[in-house]
């Protein structure tokens, strides 16, 4: 990076130089500059509505477009000087347009301030940043959904506690995931129409007395429509933190499919393989697959955490209108989406190849006593009241525990010594398949409702 030290373009007040330790303190460009073709965007559209309002000229317009072209292919080829000096990805794209241009440059940033040209950059790379998420959420349900139908008739134990409880189908769970990541699309798309109105026009906070029409430059943007208040245009980071909390409530869902990757991929487990790509080995342990993608998915959901944290702490105490505060604010903003688009994407890659061991599944579901439940209703069908169904069961549960066989193992005659309800046809209700073929309403865990489910999942994805 250049480290010279030109005339700063607001100097005009001062009678010394910033302090070289200040300057670099203050400046944001190491990190701002990543907002350069946004920056460049909205410059753009600028000068279009200047000229059209005739305070640039055609010839003007047409001269900082193509300065700003110029600027732009510098930049993307890895060209462009950097100056800590210019402070922000504004002065230093600034400073060349007028190098290249000469004094027409200087006309650019009439009617409009940094304070205005910060708030409209970071919400075009917001804007964008929003959409790459979204489409990396599509593309990791797509995954689920599809690994749903593939196993919409694979049984295995459904989980309170941590401990098995009744028989579902793995379809059943993976769409459980899937309901979780559409609300998660939801609050993003939901994050971007409100956050979707241009500031630009706000100027440093009271507007302009330029002529100037913020309504074209919004549609020039792409913007539904201006910013109301020119105060709040430039001090609010709403948006921001409403990014930060709804990429939060995904990190926090993608930590959970991580803990049960991790519990059933291990030894003690053995539900699932992950595939050996997502996956590393032991320094020292030959033998070892460690489940490191799903672990630091897990690990990063914190990281996550602690922008939003950062983010809200930033805001809390900040008067009206802009405050240099706010330089703070894009660090965790761009970490954040860095962080939520690359375990997105992880897990969009992983789920596919995702391999289920269908028989220590279904095992693990016998095992469990997990159709307890199903005997608890076959005896209420009856006639036994609930309660007095539910002591039944705990006994015939206790015997299986003590002779370390499930209750569809046991014989006619041992149920029968718990009620004399029970007949032939209650082992149509012990058996795991019969369990979860009794689930068969909408939002159960019977097969074909997994697929249906599926089929309505994948509607609303291509509806989105």
């Amino acid at each position: 990076m250049s480290q010279e030290t030109p005339k700063a373009l607001w100097g005009g007040r001062f009678s010394e130089s910033t302090d070289a330790f200040v300057q670099a303190f203050t400046a944001s460009v190491e990190f701002d500059q990543r907002m350069a073709r946004e920056d460049i965007q909205g410059s753009i559209a600028h000068a279009t509505m200047l000229a059209e309002q005739g305070i640039l000229t055609d010839t003007e317009r047409n001269s900082i477009i193509e300065g700003l072209r110029q600027i732009e292919a510098e930049i993307e080829s890895g060209q462009f000087a950097w100056s800590i000096a210019r402070e922000d990805v504004h002065m230093n794209i600034e400073s060349r347009l007028i190098d290249l241009i000469g004094d027409t440059g200087k006309k650019l940033h009439t009617g409009r301030s940094r304070n205005d040209q910060v708030a409209t950059d970071i919400r075009l790379w917001l804007r964008g940043t929003i959409d790459h998420a979204i489409s990396e959420l599509s593309r990791l349900q797509t995954g689920l959904i599809t690994l749903a139908e593939r196993e919409s008739d694979t049984i295995m134990p459904g989980f309170t506690h941590l401990q098995a409880a009744q028989p579902v189908t793995f379809g059943h769970h993976m769409l459980a995931w899937n309901e979780m990541l559409e609300r998660d699309a939801g609050r993003l798309i939901d994050c971007r129409q409100r956050m979707n109105q241009c500031p630009l026009g706000a100027a440093a906070l009271a507007g302009t007395s330029y002529p100037i029409n913020r309504e074209r430059t919004a549609e020039l943007l792409g913007f539904d429509k201006p910013t109301e208040n020119s105060l709040d245009s430039v001090s609010d980071r709403d948006f921001g933190i409403e990014f930060l909390s709804a990429a939060s409530i995904i990190m926090m869902h993608l930590s959970r499919f991580s803990e049960e990757l991790i519990n059933w991929n291990s030894t003690a487990w053995q539900f699932v393989d992950l595939p050996d790509k997502f996956c590393t080995g032991s320094s020292i342990m030959p033998q070892k697959k460690n489940p490191d993608v799903p672990e630091l998915v897990r690990g990063k959901s914190g990281r996550m955490f602690g922008h939003l944290m950062s983010l809200l702490t930033l805001m809390k105490g900040q008067p009206l209108a802009y405050n240099k505060d706010n330089q703070e604010d894009k660090e965790p903003l761009y970490d954040a989406a860095d962080t939520l688009i690359g375990s997105l994407r992880a897990f969009a890659d992983m789920m596919p190849s995702l391999l289920v061991n269908k028989d220590i599944l279904k095992d693990s579901a016998i095992r469990g006593f997990s159709t307890a439940t199903d005997l608890a209703d076959y005896l209420v069908r009856k006639g036994l009241p609930f309660r007095d169904a539910h002591e039944v069961v705990g006994q015939a549960v206790a015997l299986g525990v003590q002779t370390k066989r499930d209750l569809s193992e046991m014989d006619l005659a041992e149920l029968q010594a718990f009620s004399d309800l029970i007949h032939d046809d209650v082992f149509e209700v012990l058996t795991v398949e019969g369990s979860v073929n009794a689930r068969d309403h909408i939002g159960g865990t019977a097969p074909n409702q997994v697929r249906a489910a599926a089929d309505r999942a994948k509607a609303r994805l291509a509806a989105r």
